[in-house]
């Protein structure tokens, strides 16, 4: 059976088969909780209130959906909103050097799960570092899978700045101890901890 186009869903979500939502749930509520974990250094609780939110404003805003807009693209405008707005509402409360230095998590015994949780920590610490925009961009890029024109739309520039701004992450380098590269690598950049290929 053929899987039905996210635009196609959504006009009828807006047209009133409020029902129809919950394929969308499905389809995307994962890839929205890894988006708004790396935004927040890794907070889960935030991360899944902030993906309840965002279908919450996609019921409360379904009329104004455009299917001339790829589905995607509208939700993560609308998943950026909401992460913009619980940061206006939690920025004097946690700074994003007390998440840098917060407690780590309990983790269990297993070396595998402890490494890959270290790899984890030390991933949400250096996004933690980027500035907010890079930050976007990183995130919607690389572990979104967008194409350029795709997140200019949803960050509201040009295509071109969203380039500028990929090339000024490839230059940056990963602040002392946040990314510690296999053996035989010397240089410590973002682009090595993040898979970001040069051009």
């Amino acid at each position: 059976m053929k899987r039905a186009d996210d635009n196609i869903i959504m006009e009828q979500v807006r047209d009133g088969n409020i029902k129809k939502l919950a394929i969308l749930f499905e389809r995307y509520h994962i890839s929205l909780f890894n988006f708004f974990l790396r935004l927040t250094g890794g907070n889960r609780g935030d991360s899944e209130d902030l993906v309840q939110n965002v279908f919450i404003r996609i019921l409360k805003y379904r009329t104004t959906f455009n299917n001339q807009n790829k589905f995607a693209v509208w939700l993560y405008k609308i998943a950026r909103n909401v992460h913009m707005d619980h940061l206006r509402k939690t920025l004097p409360e946690v700074s994003n050097e007390e998440r840098i230095n917060r407690e780590p998590v309990a983790r269990e015994d297993d070396i595998e799960k402890i490494e890959q949780s270290r790899m984890i920590e030390n991933l949400n610490t250096a996004l933690l570092c980027l500035p907010e925009k890079k930050r976007e961009v990183l995130i919607l890029s690389r572990f979104q899978k967008l194409k350029c024109r795709e997140i200019a739309e949803i960050m509201g520039c040009k295509p071109g700045t969203v380039k500028v701004r990929i090339i000024d992450l490839k230059k940056l380098k990963a602040p002392s101890g946040i990314y510690s590269p296999p053996k035989g690598y010397k240089r410590k950049t973002l682009h090595n901890a993040f898979g970001i290929k040069k051009q």
